[in-house]
C-alpha cells in the first residue's frame, strides 16, 4: 500500500513480515507527497524570483498568487506549525503547471520515480503482488498519474496496481478493529500494528 497525501509511505507484506519505505516526514523523507512536491515548486519559484537557473516564472507566478510576494513567502512559511499541510497546498499549483511547463513537469516525474521507488522497496518479489494506490495526493491526477504507472510498470512489473479498498483512514480503522478483536490475519509487528 502507498499512502501519498501531505507525505508518503509506503508499507508491505508477504503474510509473514512487514516492509516500510518513508513516512519519515518532511524533513527528513516524505518523497514525492505532497509537501515534497509543494517544496519543490516552491524553491524553483525562489530559484525564478532571484534570476537563478533551474526556476520556473510559471511557478513563480502561482506561487505569488497564493501566498504573495515571493520575498515575504519565508516570514510566512517557517514559523508556521502547520508547514508541511502548507507546503501540500501548493503540490496542485505544481501540477497545474506541469502541461505548460519544463520544470513543474520534471518535479512531478521526480515525486513519481519516488513514489514508485518506495513502493518497489516493499513490494514483495513474488508475481501476482498486488500494489494499492491511496490518498489525497493521487487527487491531482494524470501529471503525476500517468508517469507514477509508467514507473510502477518499469519497477514493479511482477505487480499489478488495483484500486485501494478505501482511503488511509478506513485502512486504519479497519486494522485497529481487527486487531482489538484478535481477527487480523496480518502480521504483528510491535511498530506497525500493535493495540495499547
Amino acid at each position: 500500500v502507498v499512502a501519498a497525501g501531505t507525505g508518503m509511505i509506503a508499507t508491505g507484506t508477504d503474510l509473514r513480515s512487514w516492509r516500510r519505505a518513508d513516512g519519515w516526514g518532511h524533513l527528513l523523507g516524505d518523497c514525492g507527497g505532497g509537501a515534497w512536491i509543494g517544496r519543490a515548486g516552491l524553491e524553483a519559484a525562489m530559484r525564478a524570483h532571484d534570476g537563478r537557473p533551474g526556476g520556473s516564472a510559471a511557478l513563480l507566478a502561482r506561487a505569488e498568487a497564493v501566498f504573495g510576494p515571493a520575498a515575504s513567502l519565508p516570514g510566512k512559511l517557517y514559523p508556521r506549525t502547520d508547514r508541511p499541510a502548507v507546503l501540500a497546498s501548493f503540490a496542485p499549483e505544481v501540477a497545474g503547471c506541469a502541461d505548460r511547463d519544463p520544470v513543474a513537469a520534471r518535479v512531478v516525474e521526480e515525486a513519481a520515480v519516488h513514489i514508485a521507488g518506495s513502493a518497489a522497496a516493499v513490494c514483495p518479489a513474488a508475481e501476482g503482488s498486488l500494489v494499492a494506490l491511496t490518498g489525497g495526493l493521487l487527487g491531482i491526477g494524470e501529471p503525476l498519474l500517468a508517469p507514477l504507472r509508467r514507473e510502477l510498470a518499469v519497477r514493479l512489473p511482477h505487480a499489478r496496481t488495483v484500486p485501494a479498498a478505501g482511503d488511509p483512514l478506513a485502512g486504519a480503522l479497519l486494522v485497529a478493529g481487527r486487531l482489538a478483536r484478535d481477527a487480523l490475519r496480518l502480521p504483528r509487528d510491535p511498530a506497525l500494528l500493535d493495540v495499547r
